[in-house]
């Protein structure tokens, strides 16, 4: 159980993030959850207050603002204001085209969400934990952290970073109490091939077509088991695939009937 710890997770309001904070909520846990959609932001806050009778707090932000990202950590509610678990969920892919097509919009959006959206929040919030000597910080990743496959270039360069980050930060950490675990899934269904494709929801349902992907749930699951690990037992990195799924690009689907 969580009672009185807090949990700060970044781009909660669906998926993968949306999942977390059900998972936690249910363990008895304190929520702090930001996201850039503060309406539903706000109905996961009533649904979990109301299922589980926790605490939680909300509050819109836009992790790639590094200004705002300071206020906001600077203006907590006392009663969330050390944070004992920090899971940096905020991420995203912008399209799948070749290096020499690719939009570099979208290359500026996946670096300053992917990457420096996860260094501001976590730099905000580690002083806390050092001064206690006690903390979690939880960084989601991807298999593409850990294998490129065609068109997805700077995503995997994105991810490959944050695998990176994850690996020295417990350098930098070294001697001090406190936890960094990244979770690396492969196909998860949530909204992310919708945002990736622009709205585009044939070729959004496509990757997922014929093939059963992980569900939310599954990561939430996986996330939670690493905060309830003992103190002395940090699990560095956990890499999760639908049975479905070999590699990156290697994924078995079932023919229709």
């Amino acid at each position: 159980m969580l009672n009185d710890k807090t949990v700060f997770i970044t781009g909660a309001s669906s998926g993968i993030g949306a999942a977390a904070a059900a998972y936690f909520a249910r363990a008895g846990a304190r929520l702090l959850l930001c996201a850039r959609r503060l309406n539903a932001l706000e109905t996961l806050r009533d649904q979990l207050r109301a299922q589980y009778h926790v605490s939680v707090h909300t509050f819109q932000l836009d992790v790639c603002d590094h200004k705002a990202v300071k206020e906001a950590m600077n203006n907590l509610p006392e009663a969330f204001s050390k944070i004992d678990v920090l899971l940096n969920n905020a991420g995203l892919a912008a399209g799948l085209d070749f290096f020499q097509e690719a939009s570099v919009d979208d290359w500026e959006v996946m670096i300053d969400t992917n990457i420096k959206g996860l260094l501001y929040v976590t730099k905000a919030i580690l002083p806390s934990m050092i001064a206690r000597n006690t903390g979690h910080i939880i960084n989601i990743g991807s298999i593409a952290a850990h294998t490129v496959y065609p068109k997805g270039n700077v995503y995997c360069a994105t991810k490959h970073a944050v695998k990176a980050l994850s690996e020295s930060l417990r350098m930098d950490l070294f001697g001090t109490k406190i936890r960094v675990s990244t979770i690396d899934p492969g196909a998860v269904e949530t909204n992310f091939s919708m945002i990736r494709f622009k709205g585009d929801q044939d070729r959004a349902s496509a990757v997922y077509a014929g093939m059963t992907p992980l569900m939310p749930e599954d990561i939430a699951d996986a996330i939670l088991y690493c905060v309830n690990c003992p103190p002395h037992v940090n699990i560095s990195d956990i890499i999760i695939m639908p049975t479905d799924q070999a590699a990156a690009t290697m994924v078995f689907r079932q023919a229709e009937k």
